[in-house]
């Protein structure tokens, strides 16, 4: 007999249908957040509102799926979205946890047989707007609003990466039990050694600590933006796994090597005003099949996390020039709550891939478009990375915001001079980590020198970017192989 609790589909959507644009304390009639009252954190209290007060069931930590909707069992998230940069669409706040990594379960379960499957083959989102650019207290998530529902399942394509990502996990974990004794001392290895193979799935947190399996934060943007409107590029051809990618782009290079920016802008019938540095993404896409300018108009990129970057080598194969990651979310970075792991630093190092395509100048003055295509290369960041050199800028930040140590420093030049700007006025920039200090680091940008729309500590300041330092770069690209 199932312990998942009945409903009509069509009962369950007219009491969503009624919670819509309404708070999640407007719709907490059971007072569930009664249980807030003086304690800054309780995990999963908007899903309690919605279990407990909208669908009124009791909590539960069953690997069952939580709902019987007219038979079928499908699994209830209450998902928090937060707004892009646009503030007109949305991305997941986090990924979403779905169900716990056993050991001595998952190495005797077929995937169609596991919880992992029976968690996430019908399943229910319900969508509250974390409407705040800092982390609040339990007691406040009763102002945020429900902003939708969805019944969900994932299609063949998908599927088929699910299952391939699970197995990694399962029989990564047959092997450490087969060759080590001691093998739950090498579980640690589960949560960073599978990472750079995993396309829509990770574990979190590390071993002492029990780890689950999560949806990334990525693939469950992509439903969200699907949901809500959002339209993404789809290109023709389907890929199932990392290495169907790089076997595209080995095909590519085998194609297309050798032949310049502009014979390519030609050949794959590009439009193109001006040729800048972007125009390697847009070749990208072209030579996919696609036919946006960036990549992450691509669902298959977008989703995957796969970054187009441009990298152009000198006539004698080196290159210095540093590389522009994203712009920082100081709001998160300031909050108490917020661990490194949960971080946006973690979250875009440990779970994107660049994807770079490699040009090479013919000699010193050429033009870009003389430039010559020379191959692809995949760049993953790895844990012993993101701990010490990510993690060390980021908590660098931190210190100097809480502490109030951010200095507004005039820029010098290389005999110790103040540097000034086209206009006249002295450079002056923020005390944060400097590439000299570090391979990842952080670097101002605006469109003019006199327009500095960010005030943090009361210093105003261009829009704050993380950069990697090139030389670090130009390592990891020599000890990659063009795919």
């Amino acid at each position: 007999m199932s312990n998942s609790h009945f409903f009509h589909k069509d009962y369950l959507e007219k009491i969503l249908d009624e919670c819509l644009n309404k708070t999640l304390g407007e719709v907490d009639k059971n007072n569930v957040f009664d249980k807030a009252k003086g304690k800054p954190k309780i995990t999963g209290i908007a899903g309690d509102v919605i279990e407990q007060s909208v669908l009124g069931y009791p909590a539960d930590t069953r690997q069952e799926p939580d709902l019987d909707i007219d038979g079928i069992k499908t699994e209830l998230k209450t998902t928090g979205i937060k707004y892009k940069n646009n503030k007109k669409e949305f991305v997941a706040k986090e990924p979403m946890s779905i169900t716990a990594v056993s050991p001595d379960t998952i190495v005797n379960e077929k995937f169609s047989d596991s919880n992992f499957w029976h968690k996430i083959e019908h399943m229910l989102f319900v969508y509250y707007l974390y409407d705040s650019p800092t982390t609040v207290k339990s007691s406040q998530y009763a102002n945020f609003p429900i902003k939708g529902y969805q019944f969900h399942e994932f299609n063949s394509e998908d599927v088929e990466i699910l299952k391939n990502d699970w197995k990694l996990v399962r029989d990564f974990i047959i092997g450490l039990q087969k060759e080590y004794e001691n093998y739950e001392d090498e579980y640690p290895r589960i949560s960073y050694e599978l990472r750079p193979s995993l396309m829509y799935i990770d574990t979190a947190p590390k071993w002492p600590n029990r780890p689950r399996f999560r949806l990334k934060r990525k693939i469950v943007s992509n439903i969200i933006q699907k949901h809500f409107g959002e339209t993404l590029e789809q290109l023709p051809k389907k890929y199932t796994s990392y290495s169907e990618i790089e076997e595209t782009c080995h095909k590519l290079s085998e194609e297309y090597g050798g032949k310049t920016i502009g014979e390519l802008i030609d050949l794959l019938e590009i439009n193109v005003n001006t040729i800048n540095k972007s125009i390697g993404e847009q070749i990208i896409v072209k030579m996919f099949g696609g036919n946006s300018k960036k990549m992450q108009n691509i669902e298959l990129f977008n989703k995957l996390g796969i970054i187009g970057k441009t990298i152009t080598l000198t006539e004698n194969k080196t290159r210095k020039e540093d590389m522009k990651l994203f712009t920082i979310d100081f709001d998160e970075i300031v909050s108490e709550e917020c661990k490194f792991e949960d971080s946006q630093f973690y979250d875009y190092f440990a779970n994107n891939k660049f994807l770079c395509i490699i040009f090479q100048k013919p000699y010193a003055d050429s033009k870009r478009i003389e430039d010559k295509f020379v191959g692809f290369k995949m760049i993953n960041f790895d844990e012993q990375f993101i701990q010490r050199d990510v993690r060390q800028t980021w908590l660098k930040i931190k210190y100097l915001i809480i502490n109030n140590k951010l200095q507004d420093v005039i820029s010098l030049n290389k005999e110790g001079k103040p540097i000034k700007n086209k206009n006249g006025e002295i450079r002056r920039a923020p005390n944060f980590p400097k590439s000299s200090e570090g391979n990842v680091f952080v670097r101002g940008t605006s469109t003019t020198s006199d327009v500095k729309p960010l005030n943090i500590n009361g210093i105003q300041m261009y829009y704050q970017q993380i950069w990697i330092k090139g030389l670090y770069i130009v390592e990891k690209l020599n000890n990659e192989s063009y795919i």
